[in-house]
C-alpha cells in the first residue's frame, strides 16, 4: 500500500493563501481605501480588524501546533518508507525512513492536545539493539489514513508498544 496526503497539504495551502488575500484585501478597503463604512452591524474598523487578525492568526497558527506534515507512505516491497516534512508557513527538512520488515521491532503512538496532535515514532533493531526514530506527526492525515498505516504497522509488528 503506498499513500501521500499531499492532496490535503495542497488543499491547507490554497486555503492559507486565500485567507491571506481576503484579510489584505480587508485592510486595504476598510484603511487604505476607506470604501467599507463604519459602524457596520454596530462595530468599528478597529473592532473587525482585531476580528479577522484574530482568526487569520489562529488559522495560520494551527498546523503549526499540531505539527502538520506531509507524509509519504509505502509498506510495498521488503522495506516500510515514511517520507516527511512539516508544511506550515515555514517548510521543514525533508526526512526520509526506510526500514526493513525484517528488522522492524515497532512503534509508539503519542497522543498529545486531547488527541488532536498525534505522532507515531519507529523502532528498528539494528545490531541487537532497538534504534528509536523521530516521530512522525500524523495530525494531517485523515481518519482513513491514520487507520492504513497503523493496520499496516500493527501486521508487521512483533508486538506493538501503542500508548
Amino acid at each position: 500500500m503506498t499513500f501521500d496526503n499531499s492532496k490535503t497539504i495542497i488543499g491547507f495551502r490554497i486555503k492559507l493563501f486565500a485567507a491571506t488575500v481576503i484579510f489584505l484585501g480587508w485592510l486595504l478597503l476598510a484603511f487604505a481605501a476607506r470604501v467599507i463604512k463604519f459602524p457596520m452591524l454596530g462595530m468599528e474598523e478597529t473592532a473587525w480588524t482585531l476580528i479577522l487578525a484574530s482568526c487569520y492568526m489562529l488559522y495560520l497558527f494551527v498546523p503549526l501546533i499540531l505539527n502538520y506534515q506531509y507524509i509519504y507512505f509505502s509498506d510495498d516491497g521488503n522495506n516500510l518508507v515514511f517520507r516527511y516534512f512539516t508544511s506550515g508557513i515555514i517548510g521543514g527538512k525533508k526526512n526520509s525512513i526506510e526500514i526493513d520488515k525484517s528488522t522492524f521491532s515497532g512503534y509508539t503512538l503519542e497522543k498529545k492536545l486531547f488527541g488532536l496532535n498525534q505522532s507515531i515514532t519507529l523502532y528498528q533493531l539494528i545490531k541487537g539493539r532497538k534504534a528509536k526514530y523521530p516521530p512522525i506527526y500524523i495530525s494531517a492525515l485523515k481518519h482513513e489514513e491514520k487507520a492504513r498505516v497503523l493496520r499496516s504497522l500493527n501486521s508487521l509488528s512483533p508486538r506493538s508498544e501503542n500508548k
